[in-house]
């Protein structure tokens, strides 16, 4: 069994996905619009290019997302996407690149389980925990 997280964008997912990839050092797997497929019929011309189903590999994870048609969108809440980040520098360079433009709910610090412990809404609207645990 796997459990692979699906996100929600607000139009935008075809450009997180862009950035993940290039971030994480992650692989985008599909990213399938409207446009051509049998739901194309459904969706207004407007929305022709948003994104119906992508997944992008970021280690051993797959994460899945798609566009929320904007009366059907909810707000995030109640999780977060976690990273566990081997490397303290890392981490760094991680949780900075997902604050440009976002939210810091959390600074990235030492904590008593961790070199390194940050929170983190990214531009898009996704929720981050950025961890690099202590040695043990």
């Amino acid at each position: 069994m796997q459990v692979s997280p699906y996100l929600f964008f607000h139009g935008d997912c075809r450009a997180a996905f862009g950035f993940y990839e290039k971030l994480l050092g992650a692989k985008i797997e599909a990213i399938l619009p409207h446009a051509g497929s049998p739901a194309a019929e459904h969706v207004p011309d407007d929305w022709q290019d948003k994104i119906m189903h992508a997944s992008i590999k970021i280690g051993d994870t797959l994460l899945m997302a798609s566009d929320c048609p904007p009366e059907q969108m909810e707000k995030t809440q109640g999780f977060k996407v976690s990273l566990q980040i081997d490397e303290p520098s890392e981490a760094e360079r991680v949780f900075a690149g997902l604050s440009e433009g976002g939210k810091i709910e959390m600074p990235l610090q030492e904590t008593f389980w961790a070199l390194r412990f940050g929170m983190v809404i990214d531009r898009f609207g996704t929720p981050w925990m950025i961890n690099c645990r202590k040695p043990e």
